[in-house]
């Protein structure tokens, strides 16, 4: 039974922000494809309710007792990531959904909610002064598994999204200059490696792009080339809501997932921008404090995990619309259109959100 002073701490202000960003969110999904808002806005709004129902849901369950589910459920979810490589559905040429009738879920998603709980696990309890060669070894299989299934769907984008993970595994832990070179070294082989035999012809024109951007205009450079655009003729204060040319005329591609940020800058401008990363950074800062006021160190590595998997993948959304990184499909957490990505997005700060409750319930 839920203990009634932990129900009152229930951080509000964290869930209330969350809900802004997503409802920032749908405004602007519906400004950038109005020709199909009725489709596309309801589902979202539908799947934000879903959302905060199953986060209201998984704060009201301890995270001790998620945790020492975390080992079982982590090998679930790598079986549906297996599965639907063997058996899944190609839609949009990867096989990352799972679809039963007009519902569809991306399982690579939540499988990063059971990553972050197992590494919670393992770590909770090591009292290592560094991170050792078996710390090493394991963080870096558990989650390397899920990445490499996710990237063999084909779904890079998803797959790189796992990294911040693990780098925030290595951060907590101390991890030795030895490991780092390891590291390096692991990065450059698999580099080598995934571009003569893995990357697709597509995914290495992206990256060609990202240092020649001018090399391409009308191909693999099309999409950075009208993002850029579409920051850059917003100005200070934007050209107002509903009246963006780069989205309302549909050059921009991806406008209400990938590059639903640069349609708010056309639209808002510099100005608008900068209060939606308000918004956003002040999200996160909520999200780090939490690591600050945790009460045991399973606490500590959800919540900085979590903080690491959103904050990582918000900035490389932003880096990529400017150039700075590859387009690689990575939406931002709570912003961009996606249920599945806003479930598990509400899913993953629900474990932050559980922490701050019960931090005074463990010392």
């Amino acid at each position: 039974m839920l203990d009634r002073r932990i129900f009152r701490e229930i951080d509000s202000v964290t869930i209330l922000l969350m809900v802004v960003v997503s409802i920032i969110g749908i405004i602007f999904v519906y400004s950038a494809i109005y020709f199909q808002a009725a489709q596309f806005v309801w589902r979202q709004i539908i799947w934000l309710l879903v959302s905060l129902l199953a986060l209201l849901v998984a704060i009201m369950i301890d995270y001790k007792f998620l945790i020492s589910i975390s080992i079982p459920l982590y090998a679930l979810m790598n079986l549906i990531l297996l599965g639907l490589l063997l058996f899944g559905k190609l839609v949009a040429n990867t096989r990352s959904w799972i679809v039963l009738g007009p519902f569809q879920a991306q399982p690579s998603e939540v499988t990063k909610i059971a990553v972050v709980l197992v590494l919670a696990r393992i770590f909770s309890e090591y009292r290592e002064d560094s991170l050792s060669f078996k710390g090493f070894m394991v963080s870096s299989a558990v989650v390397g598994l899920p990445a490499v299934l996710t990237a063999l769907q084909p779904d890079l984008g998803t797959a790189l999204t796992y990294l911040p993970i693990l780098i925030g595994v290595y951060i907590l832990t101390g991890m030795r200059k030895k490991y780092v070179a390891i590291m390096l070294v692991v990065i450059m082989v698999s580099g080598f490696v995934g571009w003569n035999y893995a990357l697709k012809d597509y995914q290495k024109k992206r990256i060609e792009t990202l240092l020649t951007p001018n090399q391409d205009p009308r191909g693999a450079g099309y999409q950075l080339r009208q993002s850029k655009i579409a920051i850059g003729s917003g100005g200070l204060t934007g050209k107002g809501y509903h009246k963006g040319t780069q989205s309302q005329l549909r050059f921009l591609p991806a406008r209400h997932t990938d590059f639903i940020m640069a349609v708010i800058a056309e639209e808002l401008g510099f100005l608008g921008l900068l209060a939606v990363f308000g918004v956003y950074f002040l999200l996160i800062y909520r999200f780090f404090s939490t690591v600050w006021v945790s009460a045991d160190r399973a606490g500590v590595y959800l919540a900085f995990l979590v903080t690491m998997m959103i904050g990582c993948q918000f900035l490389i959304n932003v880096m990529m619309l400017v150039g700075l990184f590859p387009i690689t499909g990575i939406p931002i957490p709570f912003l961009s259109y996606g249920g599945s990505s806003l479930l598990a997005n509400f899913l993953a700060a629900s474990l932050v959100i559980n922490v701050r409750m019960r931090r005074f319930r463990y010392i």
